[in-house]
């Protein structure tokens, strides 16, 4: 049986063939590799850690050591057709820039995200009185790298709020290793967020 990665079924599904693809947080480099051998896309990488800037680089992927929390600069506007946070925002210091400098740079900007609503986090909160520890948060209190937990409903308030225009969402669950769309009340239901912002209004001037 093939590895399963949260998501990466429906991004590959979801990015058209020669996109311009950026991703943020991209780890080994795995997803990019993929698009590149299934999609044919142009890909590019930003990771915090040496060891999978490395792992990119023995892949062949153009991966550059960054921390996204510190913003995007080097780039200019719309210079991507996609941008794919995947995993990353809820563990990133200032997770407003992030998704602001995502929608600057891409005419597209994906978002997938432990969905912390999630009735397994909230049956065991309520039960136990301590932090859940599962598949969605596998790490004990002090050591877990998730600094700012959401939930679908947070998210879909957030961009709301600030008038950032959402082109698609697809929140799922993972089961028998594959992504299954939750279409009835995601929020309680779907352990993970997945949702495609519209960049195109959010130039620099604009923002």
């Amino acid at each position: 049986m093939k590895e399963y990665r949260v998501a990466y079924d429906l991004i590959l599904d979801l990015i058209p063939a020669g996109s311009r693809v950026l991703d943020l947080g991209c780890g080994d480099g795995l997803l990019l590799k993929l698009l590149q051998e299934k999609k044919q896309v142009k890909s590019f990488g930003v990771e915090i850690s040496p060891e999978g800037v490395s792992q990119c680089v023995e892949k062949g992927l153009y991966c550059y050591q960054g921390d996204i929390d510190e913003g995007l600069s080097d780039y200019k506007d719309n210079s991507f057709d996609y941008v794919i946070v995947n995993q990353t925002l809820q563990s990133t210091k200032k997770p407003d820039i992030v998704i602001r400098e995502s929608l600057r740079i891409a005419l597209n900007a994906v978002f997938s995200f432990p969905n912390f609503a999630h009735y397994s986090l909230r049956l065991y909160l309520s039960l136990y009185g301590r932090m859940p520890k599962n598949k969605l948060l596998p790490y004990e209190w002090y050591e877990t790298p998730n600094i700012h937990l959401l939930t679908i409903k947070d998210f879909r308030d957030y961009c709301r709020d600030f008038k950032y225009p959402i082109k698609k969402e697809m929140h799922f669950s993972t089961i028998y290793s594959r992504s299954v769309i939750i279409p009835v009340m995601p929020n309680l239901f779907a352990e993970y967020g997945f949702f495609v912002l519209d960049g195109q209004p959010f130039t620099s001037a604009a923002l």
